[in-house]
């Protein structure tokens, strides 16, 4: 770092006639370092915290400053998390390597300095006393600071300066893009008071908190050569503003949703963001057609009759946000996905599907550019805390069986209804913990009827609310809502009508009253009341748990331990200031049903009914891969004998699910050629192009050239980021400037050699012929779609093992 001397010329621009900075009007530092600044050739500033405040506030004139040449580093402390990691975000993301960031790391001394060095052409300026970088200290609080000249002050100067470039070179770190990560991860909201202002009590409409971070790491994926991403980020975050922020630089966007609340919403959103009249919504009673940014509900645009240039051309929209992403994998999204060739598709979800399904990952490639987890949110202090009570609920579930999963709706109400018991402890409980507003979620409408009813003949104010409500407690939605939060409500009891899309910021208890058939629905009723509020201090949250199938499912996503299931899932750290307690009797039952856990290979054959029953069908690799739970297909993964991707063919044998036209490949060169496919090693995607090389609609080619591969793979790495697999290539403009020459040179070396077996061989100018045993099978319908079924599954399972090594 280069050390600024005295110099002999004077410059006074920009200076004030008094040296020192009270906060008084007049007297605040901000505007003197402001008009410093951007004359600058170099800006130094060592502050014991930098806020997002504050950075916003400095930002025009750094960027004023490097437009001429400067250079600006930034050294900051992290004790007590006063640092917040968006603050950083936003000095990259504006001015990328023209800032260095630097963290102070010497645990044998505190750090409280307040400096900013403000480098002339002719002399410098040393602005020191008691303001860090935040909006607060710069310009409204009673801050007390003193301007040294190295002209007039020299001695005192440099040794400031030489101070700083001393902790510089021997007491700081480099925050790269890796540290930053880290400090993200792991930061926590800090528990020292601080001024509204400082905490970002401003009213205008621009990204802050996580958003900032989200808006970086979005940019960041394009820049790669990404053109789809999901964002998988706790309620909290404002996904919807962040989706408006991410697509302001595309001229057309489509904003699609499951409910026509939530389209109404986003459109108030892309308005303040963008400021424009030009919307419009495509929806059960409104088409337009003719705007720039249309809200559009799945039910209607997932039509086929619409999906048609006399509506939207294919590539109409320029970026497509998809809201509640998880429901992606339904047939109207999907019909929409397939026609639309957006520039950029966004998918946005709160949903933690990592523990439930990966199907809407596998639809981005597992491009999962930021994940804010909602324990992770509850740390940032977006969220509040919770307190968890598991409460023994004695119901008998053993006479039911579940199908798929769940139990049946009858079923639940003969052990419900009349279970006066039952209602009498939920009861005691609701009290116990001095509820003001409640939601309690109900298995089926006559069970919220029977809940409000026993509720309201105890003197609290309830209400049953399900679709086409009619019961004599039933209320709609929003008035539900209103009412409750003006306090003539105390408590809703709900049928699958709070799980997502809708928050109550009042609420301060949520009551699990059904069994717990998923983690995913789990967690979006859970988040339902953690929503801020003002005075809320907490969450309480009831769960009343019997012997019902998947009972021990919560303790391992609220408790650090190794979850149960069959796997040794990633440790969960609970939240920073919340409470998890169980009674022993449930620690108990838990115990007991682990015990009669059934067998893996008995799991994984129950697991592929019930999403065969989920797909009407028999599902091929692909799709088993793809709506598999979690813990199922990691055991698959570890117990490669009980894996029907190992085998598949093998598997449906045993299923008796096999075609004739499939029983007759078993035992024959065809069946051991696709066994080859499975079972070729797949560390890097070299392998990938050349397999879709071999490959035409409804045969297998008998031979391909490197001339014929070299299009695909050319295609194939251009393709989101798969470039990033290939050696010595740093960024996707150094890809596109690799040679055809340096391409041909990579498939004869890599993929092509080790693809070679007894089924496929180089020959001369082929590069890839397959053997003569193999022709009569090469346009055999089953054998090229077991084919193509293998190689989908493949490169999935493949961006899943990337995403999940990105992701440590």
């Amino acid at each position: 770092m280069a050390e600024y001397t005295v110099q002999k010329k004077v410059t006074t621009i920009g200076e004030q006639a008094s040296p020192v900075f009270t906060g008084e009007t007049g007297r605040q530092l901000f505007p003197a370092l402001r008009k410093l600044m951007i004359q600058a050739e170099r800006i130094d500033i060592m502050v014991a915290y930098t806020r997002e405040s504050g950075v916003r506030l400095i930002l025009p004139a750094l960027l004023e400053a490097v437009k001429n040449g400067a250079a600006i580093t930034l050294l900051t402390g992290t004790n007590f998390n006063l640092t917040e990691p968006q603050a950083l975000y936003l000095l990259r993301h504006y001015l990328g390597d023209k800032v260095e960031v630097r963290f102070y790391n010497d645990e044998r001394r505190s750090f409280h300095p307040k400096a900013y060095f403000v480098h002339l052409n002719t002399k410098s300026h040393l602005f020191i006393g008691s303001s860090n970088l935040s909006a607060t200290a710069l310009e409204d609080a009673v801050e007390w600071n003193y301007r040294l000249d190295s002209q007039v002050n020299p001695q005192e100067y440099q040794e400031y300066y030489r101070t700083f470039q001393t902790i510089c070179a021997n007491h700081s770190v480099l925050v790269d893009e890796d540290r930053l990560r880290q400090y993200a991860k792991s930061w926590r909201k800090s528990t020292i008071p601080l001024s509204q202002t400082e905490t970002g009590g401003s009213v205008k409409v621009q990204p802050h908190g996580a958003q900032i971070e989200a808006l970086y790491y979005l940019s960041k994926t394009r820049s790669e050569g990404a053109d789809k991403a999901l964002i998988h980020a706790a309620t909290g975050i404002g996904k919807t503003y962040l989706a408006a922020f991410d697509s302001a630089p595309y001229e057309k966007v489509l904003f699609i949703a499951h409910r026509e609340e939530i389209l109404r919403q986003a459109s108030v959103a892309f308005q303040h963001v963008r400021n424009s009249e030009n919307y419009g919504f495509f929806t059960g009673k409104t088409k337009q057609t003719d705007k720039k940014i249309i809200f559009a509900s799945v039910e209607t645009l997932g039509q086929e009759k619409y999906l048609h240039p006399d509506y939207f051309a294919a590539d109409y929209f320029d970026y497509i946000v998809i809201d509640e992403f998880h429901h992606a994998v339904s047939s109207q999204y999907q019909n929409i996905l397939r026609y639309f060739q957006p520039k950029f598709l966004l998918g946005l979800t709160a949903t933690t599907e990592r523990l439930d399904g990966r199907n809407i990952y596998a639809l981005c490639d597992y491009n999962v550019p930021f994940e804010l987890s909602l324990f992770e949110a509850i740390n940032c202090g977006m969220l509040v805390p919770f307190r968890y009570y598991g409460i023994y609920d004695d119901t008998d579930y053993k006479s039911l069986r579940p199908v798929a999963g769940t139990y049946a709706a009858s079923d639940l109400n003969c052990i419900y209804l009349d279970n006066i018991r039952r209602m009498k402890n939920i009861l005691r409980h609701y009290r116990k913990y001095r509820s003001q507003r409640a939601l309690g979620f109900c298995a089926t409408r006559e069970h919220a009827e029977s809940m409000a009813d026993f509720f309201v003949k105890q003197g609290i104010k309830a209400v049953a609310v399900y679709s086409n409500a009619q019961g004599t407690y039933a209320e709609e939605r929003s008035k539900a809502i209103e009412q409750l939060n003006a306090g003539g409500l105390q408590v809703i009891f709900a049928v699958d009508m709070f799980n997502e899309g809708i928050d109550i910021p009042a609420l301060d208890m949520v009551m699990f009253l059904r069994p717990t058939e998923s983690p995913t629905v789990f967690m979006q009723q859970f988040g339902r009341g953690l929503r801020l509020y003002p005075g809320k201090e907490y969450l309480v949250v009831l769960d009343f748990i019997g012997n019902y199938h998947n009972a021990g499912l919560v303790k391992g996503l609220l408790c650090r331990e190794e979850r149960a299931s069959y796997g040794e899932h990633d440790a969960i750290d609970t939240p920073t200031n919340c409470y998890v307690d169980f009674d022993l009797r449930l620690l108990d039952l838990f115990a007991q049903m682990e015990k009669r856990r059934q067998p893996l290979r008995a799991t994984i054959r129950e697991e592929y009914y019930r999403i065969k029953h989920l797909l009407g069908k028999r599902p091929s690799r692909i799709e088993l891969f793809a709506n598999m739970t979690v813990s199922v297909y990691e055991q698959c993964l570890k117990h490669p004998k009980e894996s029907p991707f190992k085998h598949y063919l093998i598997f449906l044998t045993e299923l008796n699910e096999l075609t004739p036209a499939e029983q007759a490949l078993r035992g024959n060169v065809a069946e051991e050629f696709l066994q080859e496919m499975v079972n070729t090693a797949m560390t890097k995607v070299y392998k990938m192009p050349v397999l879709l090389a071999l490959q035409e609609k409804t045969r297998l080619k008998a031979r391909i050239t490197y001339a014929d591969i070299l299009p695909v793979w050319k295609q194939f790495f251009a393709h989101g980021r798969n470039w990033q697999d290939l050696p010595h290539v740093g960024s996707f403009p150094d890809y596109q400037k690799l040679t055809d020459s340096w391409h041909l040179t990579k498939i004869q070396n890599m993929p092509v050699q080790y693809l070679q077996s007894a089924f496929l061989q180089s020959r001369g100018e082929w590069a890839l012929v397959f053997c003569e045993a193999m022709e009569p099978y090469l346009d055999n319908e089953v054998v090229v779609s077991h084919f193509q079924d293998i190689v989908e599954y493949r490169a999935k399972d493949y961006y899943r093992r990337r995403y999940l090594i990105q992701a440590e």
